[in-house]
């Protein structure tokens, strides 16, 4: 039996784990000084033209085919695998992997994984997650952003951060302490607002929803189950609104929501809404609402042509067994605030 081949790649695996072990070692270690203005060109530390003294050198370009260290870096630099700077980074980093900066960084980090760095004034693009003591730019990661103060923040799945001063957008979830534009399904906002409602539409589905975010911006996602269909009766709801008036007793929102009705059997109904709905307040933590909605209305089975024709439509279209529909209908509830 010829073993070679799995062999080959059990040593490719470990030179890898090898080389990120060792980066992320490095990455701790952030007491080297700055030295000269200079190119750095190396295959891994210390092997490079800078060799033992590479760690307490200022560089223009740098361009390692692994991993590159240096104590600055005041324009371009390039890494197979991982950029380590001990302290300040000006200009642009990218790296296959990571990229690891002691201090500020000021200006553009691309990475195929993790940044991390102290305080920002840039950009940073991470394919996973991009870690900051402080951004005063924007952080772009696949899934995670985390920051204690940041200008903006998008992430693939979350973010987490003290203060948000523009936007907060997430594929789910936002936490922060202050973030007034926060987009995402669920928004933990500490100086916030979260609510379950109550609510009902012309189509007559009762769904159980829960809206939270800052001051401005608000996600919803909720469930139900509609009354007057036998078989696209389970609901679900998602989307977006906004705080366009608020006072301490009338609110008026805007929102816009999916909501799609399912039967697990090839029945669907999938309704895109754009609501209005003013607001009272009765107490401080419970409010009325109650307003228009329009709505464009996606199906193909008999079920769902069943429900169209409940309503009048502003605009219909029939084609096999695809409708289309335009139509205005309505969104009402009841809101426990907390």
């Amino acid at each position: 039996m010829n073993l070679r081949p799995k062999n080959n790649i059990i040593r490719v695996l470990a030179l890898n784990g090898a080389v990120l072990a060792l980066t992320l070692i490095a990455c701790t270690n952030v007491k080297a000084q700055n030295q000269t203005d200079q190119v750095h060109i190396g295959i891994i530390d210390p092997i490079s033209n800078h060799g033992n003294r590479a760690s307490s050198d200022t560089n223009n370009f740098s361009l390692n085919l692994l991993t590159g260290v240096s104590a600055k870096e005041t324009g371009l630099t390039i890494a197979g695998m991982a950029n380590i700077i001990r302290n300040d980074a000006e200009g642009v980093q990218i790296a296959g992997v990571s990229n690891c900066i002691g201090k500020n960084a000021t200006g553009a980090m691309f990475a195929g994984f993790i940044n991390t760095y102290g305080n920002s004034k840039g950009l940073a693009f991470a394919g996973f997650t991009n870690i900051a003591k402080e951004s005063g730019g924007v952080q772009f990661a696949g899934f995670l952003n985390k920051s204690d103060d940041v200008s903006s923040q998008f992430a693939g799945f979350i973010n987490m951060a003290k203060k948000v001063k523009g936007v907060q957008m997430a594929g789910f979830i936002n936490i922060a302490d202050s973030s007034d534009y926060a987009i995402g399904i669920i928004n933990l906002i500490k100086n916030g607002e979260k609510g379950i409602s109550a609510s009902i539409d012309e189509t007559l589905t009762p769904i159980i929803s829960f809206r939270s975010g800052g001051k401005r911006l608000y996600g919803i996602i909720g469930v139900g189950y509609n009354l007057d269909n036998k078989k696209v009766k389970y609901a679900f709801e998602g989307g977006l609104g906004a705080h366009l008036v608020r006072s301490t007793v009338f609110i008026l929102n805007a929102e816009v929501a999916t909501t799609n009705l399912e039967s697990f059997n090839h029945a669907e109904y999938f309704k895109s809404s754009l609501r209005l709905l003013p607001a009272l307040k009765i107490t401080p933590k419970f409010e009325i609402f109650g307003g228009p909605s329009f709505n464009y209305v996606n199906t193909s089975s008999n079920e769902g042509r069943e429900l169209t024709d409940k309503y009048s439509s502003i605009w219909k279209n029939v084609s096999g067994n695809k409708i289309q529909d335009i139509h205005i209908g309505y969104n009402a509830g009841i809101q426990f605030l907390f």
